[in-house]
């Protein structure tokens, strides 16, 4: 590869051209290995169209919501109520069917230390029923606080869990510990698009995931 003659990035000190390194120090354009070079071009390329992108979807984001908002407040006016889910939640589909947009709110949530004391009395029950019993509570209990690479619980599991009734007290005070455990702390609206090529084909989803915290 021929000597770089220019970037640009490059600073000019006493006209030369240098570049700073990761830790501040200013490198002669000329020592900076051709390979570190076209990485950096590289990298500068992507995350310049990256940003460029980001920036497109922020505005289609917010026109989004505007549309939406102004349909609601249109219909909201015209029958004197409010239209979509207690939530937030709306579905919008074309005249065709073919077309259909969904503006769903998500809660946010964590769990509290009444999760661990939930945990110890459903340890309890484990304990004491037969080995070859309840096999299948024990593999989905073992789901539930079998923590993800996050050191998150995983939820879906634990809602599943929720729904198996047992008549056990101590079952039931588990079950309603995990229920008290639960803090709603924050909500995220979501807007998700789908097409299909006729009214009675099944949606296809566009991939493109939009979302407000």
């Amino acid at each position: 590869m021929t000597e770089p003659k220019s970037h640009p990035r490059a600073i000019d000190v006493a006209g030369e051209p240098y570049l700073r390194d990761a830790k501040g120090a200013l490198v002669p354009l000329a020592a900076v290995k051709a390979t570190d070079l076209l990485m950096d071009e590289t990298v500068g390329t992507v995350i310049d169209g990256a940003i460029a992108l980001s920036e497109r979807i922020r505005r289609f984001k917010s026109a989004t919501f505007e549309h939406v908002g102004a349909f609601q407040a249109i219909l909201a006016q015209e029958f004197d109520t409010k239209i979509g889910g207690t939530k937030g939640n709306i579905t919008l589909t074309s005249f065709d069917g073919c077309r259909k947009l969904q503006v769903q709110v998500a809660d946010l949530i964590e769990f509290g230390p009444e999760l661990q004391a939930a945990k110890a009395l459903i340890d309890e029950c484990l304990l004491e029923w037969a080995a070859d019993s309840g096999v299948e509570i024990r593999a989905l209990v073992n789901r539930v606080f079998s923590v993800d690479k996050e050191g998150q619980i995983n939820r879906a599991e634990l809602f599943m869990l929720m729904r198996v009734a047992i008549d056990d007290d101590r079952w039931k005070r588990a079950m309603l510990a995990i229920r008290e455990s639960i803090r709603v702390i924050g909500s995220k609206t979501y807007v998700r698009f789908y097409q299909r090529s006729a009214p009675d084909a099944a949606w296809t989803s566009i991939p493109l995931d939009i979302a407000v915290a």
